[in-house]
Parts: structure tokens; sequence; C-alpha cells
């Protein structure tokens, strides 16, 4: 049996981010031993990604960024275009696998964190700690013991909410041999897509110089489509929308996102607790994960260099989640019309102040005013219902 003072179950952005906080502990606080339990190479390792996350100067994974732009660009269905400057804050792109080789380099020379590779079949609260029982690559079973267990691992199911919606996405990394694209400016949010009969969809472009980009075809709607539905509608945005021919595909990506206002359980033992999109880091109205992940995990390890009980905190704050399931009601009820409602916040918000308030720093006068520029009536008929409405399971897509 291996013994320490935490065990991160999943090494994911949360798992990850937590092990590489704690393998520098603070001057003056003492070290925590740590056991970083990771899959075996196959199907239960994450696959690789890309996540985007906003932040002000620098930030400790600058150095495995992709790129990062201070320009966005939002295109409603018809008109022309919204154009923001974002500074102070820079809109950051990351792949998980520049992510991960650069956080296991630390890892590597801390005398405080030790990878497990091996498979997490269950978490058992004990007294005074919690067991972790994994089986090796090999099929031997090995029991992990520690004082405190953060588990990162994606849930079975989604807990049961009032509203569940699905952000769903296909991208293309692309290459060409003759500079296409911008390199300083990001398609948020391109509307000038079909638009589903309930939800929205919209087009993405990363710029990472003037030769390559990452473009993604997102849908937020009730269930997922085919491959060959993701690749027709993404070939139909790059091609007749966006004017780009003779591109050469270099990787892909796919993802499901749930957005949902259901309740997420941050503590299931006394000494175990969920991270990252098991603990609720996702944010319901947008699918961000990455820069709440940070949050939490920069105060689980605060507390521990502290010696109080490392509880996470709720990633987001309780008026930001009404106010998403508010969001969520009105798009998945058809009240509003989803590529018209974010064109329409772009456009009447400025992108520094809107981003803040996607991201839960904005003060309660700041968002009564982005309030006030969305639909009232339908969001206020939207807000009356929620208390009425039954909480339901939904299904992991």
């Amino acid at each position: 049996m291996f013994e320490a003072d935490v065990a991160i179950v999943g090494a994911g952005a949360a798992g990850l981010s937590l092990a590489h906080r704690l393998s520098r502990p603070n001057p003056g606080s003492r070290g925590a031993s740590v056991l970083l339990v990771d899959a075996p190479p196959g199907p239960l390792r994450p696959p690789a990604r890309t996540w985007c996350f906003w932040e002000q100067d620098r930030g400790p994974y600058d150095a495995a960024l992709t790129a990062s732009w201070q320009t966005l660009r939002v295109r409603p269905p018809r008109g022309p275009a919204i154009v923001g400057d974002i500074a102070p804050l820079r809109y950051k792109m990351i792949r998980s696998e520049d992510f991960e080789s650069l956080v296991s380099r630390d890892l590597a020379r801390s005398e405080y964190v030790r990878r497990v590779e091996a498979t997490a079949e269950s978490v058992e609260g004990v007294t005074d700690g919690a067991l972790v029982h994994t089986r090796t690559a090999d099929g031997r079973p090995l029991t992990l013991r520690a004082r405190w267990v953060f588990d990162s691992r994606p849930l079975g199911s989604l807990p049961a909410a009032r509203t569940t919606l699905l952000q769903h996405f296909h991208g293309w990394f692309i290459r060409s041999d003759r500079p296409l694209f911008d390199p300083d400016t990001v398609e948020l949010m391109d509307f000038r897509t079909p638009q589903p009969a309930h939800g929205l969809s919209f087009g993405y472009l990363l710029p990472v110089d003037r030769k390559q980009a990452l473009v993604e075809y997102t849908e937020f709607s009730s269930t997922v489509l085919t491959r060959q539905a993701y690749e027709a509608a993404l070939r139909h945005y790059t091609t007749d929308v966006l004017g780009l021919r003779d591109l050469e595909i270099v990787a892909t990506e796919t993802g499901v996102i749930p957005m949902t206002d259901a309740r997420f359980a941050r503590e299931t033992a006394p000494s175990v607790f969920r991270i990252g999109a098991a603990g609720g880091a996702t944010r319901p109205s947008t699918g961000y994960t990455f820069a709440a992940a940070q949050r939490q995990t920069r105060a689980i390890a605060q507390a521990l260099g502290e010696g109080l009980r490392p509880l996470p905190p709720a990633a987001h704050s309780a008026r930001s989640r009404a106010m998403d399931a508010v969001m969520l009601r009105a798009l998945d009820s058809g009240r509003v019309d989803g590529a018209a409602f974010f064109s329409r916040l772009f456009s009447q918000v400025p992108m520094e102040r809107l981003l803040r308030f996607l991201d839960g720093r904005t003060h309660l006068c700041e968002d009564i005013a982005v309030g006030v520029r969305t639909p009232v009536l339908p969001m206020l008929r939207s807000a009356a219902e929620l208390p009425y409405l039954p909480r339901r399971p939904f299904p992991r897509p």
C-alpha cells in the first residue's frame, strides 16, 4: 500500500494543476506528499484537447501556450462584425499535450509528488482519510491511502437538473500554403451558420499564425450530431462562409461539454472531494472550465499549506449560477434566439467587461447592467418558472 498526505485521482487539467501547485509549496509552509493517479495509456486517459481562457498579464502556463490574442470578433447572422479589444485581458489557447509536458517536467523535479500509473476503480472514505482502490496495467490490485483525496474523474452521469444543454463541437487544425489568417484576432462566435430549431450554432476560428489555425463548428442543443454531420457543417463553414480552400487538415478534435444548472457535489466523504468539471468547474452559460479549475486548485493548495480543511470552493458564485440557470431555460424553451441573444450582448457590452462577467468577476451593478441588455420579458418569464420545474437526471452523452 502506498500512503501520502494527498491523492489526486485523474491527470486531466484539474488533477495536473493541483499536483503542479502542490509540487512547489510556498516558503514557510509544510509541503504535502502527493500521489497522482494517472490511468495507463488507453481509453480511460483524457483525449487530447484544446483549452481556452482569459487572464490579465502573464500566467503560470504561458510557456505552454499555443497562442494568445487581445482582439476578439463576433459576427451576427446578418450585419457588420463586432470587434473588441479586451485589454488588459488576453484570450489564451493551450493544448493539453503542451500543458501536460510543461507540468510533467516540473513534477519530475519535485520531491513531493509521485506519479502512479493505475486505473482508479473506487474511492472509499475511512477514519482520518480515504482509500483509493486501483488496478495496475498488468491487472494487479493496488490500494493507496491518503489523508485527503481529490477526484477529477468524469462523472458517469450528470446530476439531476431543470435544464441541461450540450455544447458539442468538432474542429480541424488546418494549414495553408498561403497567408489566409489574421493572427491578431479571434473569431470568437460566428453566427453565420445554419441555426438549429432549438439552441444555437456558431463557427470559431483561432489563428495560430498567418498559415495555421484551429477552426470549429459548435452547437448548443440537447443532442449531439453524427460524425458525418459535423464534417458537413464544418466544411460548409470553412468553404462557404469563410471562403477557405486548399486546406490541409493536420488534426481533429471533438468534444461534448454539459451546460447544466445541476448541483455538483464537491464533497463525497469527509476526506474525499471532487475537482474540475466533476466538481462543478464548468461555467453553465459558456462551457469554459480551465480558469475555474485554476481557482479551485489555487484555493485547495493554499488551504493545505495553512493546515486547513481543503474543501474546494464553489467554482462559480450563487448569483452567477442563478443567472446561468435563467439563460439556459430561456434558450432551451426557445423564448430567446440564441444567435441574436449573444450578438446583442457583445454589441452592447464592452468585451472586456463581458468576459469578466462570464468569469464571475463583476460586481452586482455590472451584472444588472448586463442583464438589462438581454430580452428582459422572456428572461423574467424563465426566471419565474424555474422554482416550479422538477430536476431530472440527464445521461452523460
